[in-house]
């Protein structure tokens, strides 16, 4: 008898099961970290954050800031007691004022009534894609660049 030429069913099993492990190994090294579009959107509610801290302090017409953790990704506006978290797997820089800088690790921009600031910059980053919020402190304007 003439055995028929082919793969059995155990050697087709044994391939399929290494490529899924090496799809999910591959996948799990390019796709780890957050999206752009999660880089992009905590970039766009620091700056919100930002703008409420200048309103705040030119309705109110007292200095108002926003202060920043960068350990715990959290920022905390003026008035308010809850924190608002940003997701994991960020890191932010904060360029700031010398005055403005609790800890190394802790610092925040303050805006004045007459709507400019002490300015400075929150860097969010993952890996090598990053957006910075830039507030101007002449005028106070806050802007996202990449």
């Amino acid at each position: 008898m003439r055995r028929a030429r082919g793969f059995t069913l155990i050697e087709i099993i044994a391939v399929l099961a290494i490529g899924v492990a090496a799809l999910a190994l591959i996948s799990g090294m390019v796709f780890r970290g957050p999206s752009t579009s999660d880089l992009k959107a905590a970039a766009r509610t620091l700056a919100a954050g930002l703008r409420q801290a200048q309103s705040t302090a030119m309705v109110t017409r007292r200095d108002a800031s926003l202060t920043v953790d960068l350990d715990s990704r959290e920022f905390w506006l003026p008035n308010e007691t809850e924190s608002h978290k940003l997701p994991a797997g960020l890191e932010l820089k904060l360029f700031t004022a010398q005055s403005e800088a609790v800890s190394e690790k802790r610092g925040g921009i303050r805006f004045y009534p007459d709507g400019s600031s002490t300015g400075g910059r929150i860097t969010v980053q993952s890996g090598e894609r990053k957006f910075l919020v830039d507030v101007d402190w002449l005028t106070g304007r806050v802007a996202i660049n990449d």
